[in-house]
């Protein structure tokens, strides 16, 4: 899978001008057992680190950060019902989907070897 991370753990998949945004597996490790998830509605502009989502764990609650502007175009409801497919399948369980107001805030993400040097970074 080729994605995109940011320094707030979100993972970033495109596809033509569509951004598809999740939480990371390790940010859904640091939670815990999440027991709540919403995303921002469809129609919501989101500019660049606007918050598109909110998650609730037995730890903790935590946003989740646009990590590119754009418009929502597709919000994943699903999650409202069942936030522990988070935990059990972060890399296929998405939040947003955003259409890109400019695609070059891309460029600022980090790709997978360095995201995975900034999580033991963080961990140290």
């Amino acid at each position: 899978m080729d994605l995109k991370y940011s320094k707030t753990h979100e993972w970033v998949k495109v596809e033509g001008n569509v951004a598809t945004i999740g939480l990371t597996d390790f940010a859904q490790n640091q939670l815990g057992e999440i027991v709540y998830a919403e995303a921002e509605p469809v129609g919501t502009a989101v500019e660049l680190e606007g918050i598109i989502g909110t998650v609730e764990s037995v730890k903790a609650a935590s946003d989740l950060y646009a990590p590119i502007s754009g418009e929502i175009v597709e919000a994943n409801e699903a999650i409202e019902d069942e936030p522990e497919t988070i935990n059990s399948a972060p890399w296929e369980t998405w939040f947003v989907k955003i259409e890109m107001a400019d695609p070059s805030e891309l460029d600022a993400l980090l790709d997978k070897a360095a995201y995975d040097k900034f999580c033991e970074e963080e961990e140290a």
